[in-house]
């Protein structure tokens, strides 16, 4: 059962997700403040980034990488983020650095605190969360941390039903994902399973998915897959696109014209307006081993 709550300004989001069985799911941020020019505006700004799991392992460890993930960040003002990798102290690291205005929905692949979290960020001053769930990317999609196609690691789903505030609180799906990076047929049945489960939430709404697919665009039957289920890439759709690097970079010189393994998908009814790569570094430093993908919407 998907987790519900009749979410208001003064319950909070902790009754939301109070019921929970996967733990930790959330911080506790409530703040509410005006909506900001860009919320005026209407344009939902969506991030998909593999944030590269937080280690001490140095030139790109955890501790040197977060300032420059904290003035990513705070520059793009995003109204909701899904995050890949995330452990759960680097998850409230990336919480503090949004600030208070943020919040966030997760849990672990395992079902706890030790295992990599399928994030998902937002503004509260722009979403609200209805309800959301969890399920696995196996043949027991709602045993947690279950595996069963052979995959190098257990891999899963977070989805949310939003109100968007800040567009006459129209409501909306945000599933977030990260496929696995060793099994083909895993990637495949994972696909699979995803399009049963878009078909089954409420058709009448829009849908957006972010996620580290682990194959390129247009050239794997993961993508058919995603696209067969009524979706559309955005970076395709958009009015308006950056420069196209690999979304993959591993650290090393970046790709012209590479292939994008992490995608932003919709309905056919969102509206693309700007889809971009962001090479946002300091001094050398990229946040990351991925860069970030990002897409200016309008929900339909």
């Amino acid at each position: 059962m998907p987790h519900r709550s009749r979410v208001t300004r003064r319950l909070g989001l902790k009754t939301a997700l109070a019921a929970a069985v996967a733990l930790p799911v959330s911080s506790t941020a409530l703040s509410r403040s005006p909506a900001s020019a860009a919320d005026r505006r209407g344009h939902l700004e969506v991030m998909s980034f593999n944030l590269r799991f937080a280690s001490t392992a140095e030139p790109n460890s955890w501790a040197a990488r977060r300032p420059v993930m904290r003035e990513l960040l705070r520059q793009e003002r995003l109204h909701v983020i899904g995050t890949q990798e995330g452990l759960y102290q680097q998850v409230r690291d990336i919480k503090t650095d949004l600030g208070r205005h943020y919040d966030w929905i997760g849990t672990g692949r395992a079902g706890g605190s030790r295992e990599e979290f399928m994030t998902v960020f937002y503004d509260t001053r722009r979403l609200a969360p209805v309800e959301y769930d969890h399920f696995w990317l196996s043949d027991t999609p709602n045993v947690i941390g279950s595996n069963t196609w052979g995959g190098g690691s257990i891999r899963m789903v977070t989805w949310v039903r939003f109100r968007d505030l800040g567009d006459a609180e129209r409501q909306f799906y945000f599933l977030n994902t990260h496929l696995d990076n060793a099994s083909q047929n895993a990637r495949a049945r994972a696909a699979t399973l995803i399009a049963q489960r878009i078909a089954g939430l409420d058709r009448s709404l829009p849908l957006v998915a972010t996620g580290d697919f682990n194959v390129a665009a247009h050239k794997n039957p993961v993508y058919d897959t995603m696209l067969g289920a009524g979706l559309v890439d955005t970076w395709d759709t958009a009015a308006e696109r950056s420069k196209l690097y690999a979304t993959f970079h591993g650290y090393r010189p970046l790709t012209p014209d590479g292939d994008r393994i992490d995608w932003i998908l919709a309905t056919p009814g969102v509206t693309a307006h700007r889809a971009s790569i962001n090479t946002f570094s300091l001094d050398g430093q990229f946040p990351s081993d991925h860069l970030p993908v990002q897409a200016s919407l309008t929900l339909a």
